[in-house]
């Protein structure tokens, strides 16, 4: 007797939420497109700017983009909207890449356990409410530390007090700027966030 074995091949599907440039998007875009991220499909790009960068490079590229207006919301009320509208691409996990909210309860307790970010210092240190952008790299080098970096993570209810994921270092140099010190944290985002995806997508399709 013959017996034939099918494998049934399944996508581990991604959004990503964000409100800025999108520079770790394009890493993520960049290495799918070359075929480094099997299994892997970017299905949405959604964000509460209708022209930030992010949006604009997904377009580009030819992927899926949402925006839902956060303008005169309450933060549940926006989520929930956000919500309504990334349910539809039956995703697995989704990605913060400068997103610049905090999503709410009405938001996660809808995917628990299904959101990472990443955040340019080496948690604990200079993270929360506080500490965004420039102002990150600004008290990197207010402080006097000689090494920083970026470090992925879990989204809770927090702010960056989800499980870490990933951490990993750079020097600050002497002569660095907030634009210098910025550049080589996201050289280590655009390197790191795609790997810790290809992770994730493996354990869960394992």
């Amino acid at each position: 007797m013959k017996y034939v074995i099918c494998i049934m091949s399944k996508v581990f599907k991604i959004g990503v939420l964000a409100s800025t440039n999108g520079t770790a998007l394009q890493a993520i875009i960049d290495e799918i497109l070359a075929g480094l991220m099997p299994g892997v499909a970017l299905e949405v790009v959604a964000s509460n700017l209708p022209r930030c960068g992010a949006i604009l490079r997904a377009e580009r590229c030819g992927f899926n983009t949402v925006v839902v207006s956060s303008k005169d919301k309450f933060p549940e009320e926006f989520d929930l909207e956000l919500f309504s509208e990334l349910r539809k691409f039956d995703l697995d996990l989704i990605v913060l890449v400068g997103y610049m909210r905090v999503l709410t309860p009405a938001f996660l307790n809808n995917f628990s356990g299904k959101v990472i970010n990443v955040h340019p210092s080496l948690i604990p240190k200079y993270c929360g409410r506080s500490f965004y952008g420039a102002s990150v790299h600004q008290a990197v080098l207010d402080s006097g530390d000689k090494v920083t970096g970026m470090t992925i993570h879990y989204v809770d209810e927090g702010v960056d007090t989800g499980e870490i994921i990933v951490q990993k270092k750079c020097k600050v140099l002497e002569d660095d700027t907030v634009e210098s010190l910025k550049a080589r944290v996201q050289e280590l985002e655009k390197k790191w966030y795609p790997e810790v995806i290809r992770r994730l997508s493996r354990e869960a399709l394992r």
